[in-house]
């Protein structure tokens, strides 16, 4: 007998909720895709469009903000979002720098690389966290020296936000079930290889994911 695609994406989608009901401690590790599903867009994209300057300069920086006043958190930020007031979800790990799981409302989310709620003045190094200074058309400057303000990966020259990076070996030790959601890709040397080795790791909604994992607890490699 053929199953319908619809049938298919059903049996997944209640395969996945019975996953997560099952689980003690779930984890979502989260990527780009996640946000340019809601028209967000990469550093790398953008960097290739932006001359003169380049990668950190005001230009730069003002195209991007420019592009995350256009858009909003997503389905999937919203639903991590509920999983986590129901007690479902211990917290969220991210590459993203768009601080879009803060927006919707996650309380738990360790952004390792750092974001736009993590922010330094690229002359006397003063600290302006909160992603709120980048509301605004005008770009954000230092009121003590009038330097310009620069988020944390491009302060630090995309290097890892070590607050976060604590939080996802935390996390990710406790966890039984892991949620990779829009990313095919993870930082094994900073906390990947602190995972609980049954546990169960669920791509969703992403093609060709952990494409070198072996561990016998992949279950499930697509969830379309």
């Amino acid at each position: 007998m053929k199953i319908s695609k619809d049938a298919q994406s059903t049996e997944k989608i209640q395969q996945l909720a019975d996953y997560i009901d099952k689980s003690n401690s779930t984890v979502a590790v989260t990527g780009a895709g996640i946000s340019l599903a809601g028209g967000g867009i990469t550093y790398r994209q953008l960097s290739k469009t932006i001359r003169p300057g380049g990668l950190g300069s005001d230009s730069f920086l003002r195209s991007y903000v420019k592009v995350m006043h256009n858009y909003k958190p997503t389905f999937s930020h919203y639903a991590l979002r509920d999983l986590e007031s129901e007690g479902k979800l211990i917290g969220i790990i991210t590459t993203n720098e768009d601080c879009m799981h803060t927006i919707a409302g996650s309380k738990n989310v360790a952004e390792i690389q750092g974001g736009f709620q993590i922010n330094r003045c690229s002359k006397c190094g003063r600290h302006y966290d909160g992603y709120e200074i980048w509301e605004h058309e005008e770009l954000p400057k230092c009121e003590i020296c009038g330097g310009s303000i620069l988020p944390w990966e491009l302060y630090s020259h995309i290097s890892l936000w070590d607050d976060g990076v604590q939080k996802a070996q935390e996390w990710i030790s406790k966890a039984d079930l892991i949620l990779i959601i829009g990313t095919n890709g993870y930082y094994s040397s900073v906390y990947w290889s602190y995972r609980r080795k049954d546990a169960i790791i669920v791509p969703v909604s992403y093609t060709q994911l952990l494409a070198n994992e072996t561990d016998s607890n992949i279950i499930i490699r697509h969830l379309r």
